[in-house]
């Protein structure tokens, strides 16, 4: 019997240092990438931007992040405003999200000072390959729902609820919570005054 309980504690004593090794081995690895996956993520930003203002030639010269309630739920936009290289207002870059058919759909979209949609790139989403996930191509310029040049004055709605803008065939749900996405950070964008207040300095984006 003493020689099972024995047995039982040594096991035991393995098995903890095998954990706390592998733990150790984890944050360690944890630590290495976490530089590189926080740059890629820069990175990707980046390159957003430029792709939703249609500008290569710019920075941010503000960033701010604010919350709103729509339809009784509290909704976080990060708007970044944006100047060219000497300093002329360009418009906004406006990250937003809604819940699409799959799951969180979140979208950037760039405007000019009037509110003018210049562009847009989905950053994340959950929607079905092949139908929902059409959104990344389906409302840019010269596709079926293109609502490239439009200004969100008026929400933008589908045609089956009366508006002008095509659903993506067979995924109405994830075109409305699209087009959701862009109203609301259009409504966000209206609402931020274009100050340089709150970051302090202007970044490049490179």
């Amino acid at each position: 019997m003493k020689k099972l309980e024995s047995s039982l504690l040594n096991m035991a004593l393995v098995l903890t240092g095998v954990a706390v090794v592998m733990g150790g081995i984890l944050a360690f690895v944890n630590h290495l990438t976490e530089g590189p996956i926080q740059q890629q993520k820069e990175k990707a930003l980046a390159d957003g931007i430029k792709t939703v203002m249609v500008c290569n030639d710019l920075v941010v010269a503000n960033t701010d992040e604010i919350t709103q309630n729509i339809d009784g739920k509290e909704h976080t936009f990060i708007i970044y405003q944006i100047k060219d290289q000497q300093g002329k207002e360009l418009g906004a870059a406006v990250q937003s999200a809604t819940m699409g058919f799959g799951g969180d759909l979140k979208v950037l979209v760039g405007f000019d000072t009037e509110g003018t949609i210049l562009g847009y790139t989905l950053l994340e989403h959950a929607e079905t390959p092949g139908l929902g996930a059409k959104a990344d191509q389906w409302f840019k310029k010269g596709q079926k729902g293109d609502i490239i040049g439009k200004s969100p004055v008026d929400p933008l709605t589908v045609s089956k609820d009366g508006g002008q803008v095509d659903a993506i065939t067979a995924s109405t749900i994830t075109s409305r919570a699209f087009l959701k996405a862009v109203n609301n950070a259009y409504k966000a964008y209206k609402v931020t005054p274009a100050t340089d207040g709150q970051t302090g300095a202007s970044e490049q984006v490179r």
